[in-house]
């Protein structure tokens, strides 16, 4: 469900700019960290591995953190409410 709210303020382009810089830079160096390891390859491979699995989780994480919030707005349940009134009175086994 997408509502407006009024409140929020958008994110600017150089906010953006900077986080996608940040995260972009922070998996190439931690990645050249790791090939340049001294160590054999299985080890690299095991430490590649668990960078790609942090990356991932993390971006879960941080996605149903942002719709846990967005679920317990005002206007969210309002939304839900009239959703699931819409459903009871057209219900087609009431009939």
């Amino acid at each position: 469900m997408n509502s407006f709210d009024a409140n929020a303020q958008p994110h600017s382009p150089a906010w953006v700019f900077q986080t996608w810089t940040a995260f972009a830079s922070a998996i190439v160096t931690t990645t050249l960290g790791i090939l340049f390891l001294p160590v054999d390859y299985w080890t690299k491979g095991f430490m590649g591995m668990g960078l790609l699995f942090t990356v991932g989780s993390t971006l879960s994480l941080a996605k149903t953190l942002r719709d846990v919030h967005e679920s317990q707005k005002i206007a969210s349940r309002l939304d839900e409410v009239k959703l699931q009134k819409i459903l009871v009175e057209h219900d087609p086994y009431t009939k």
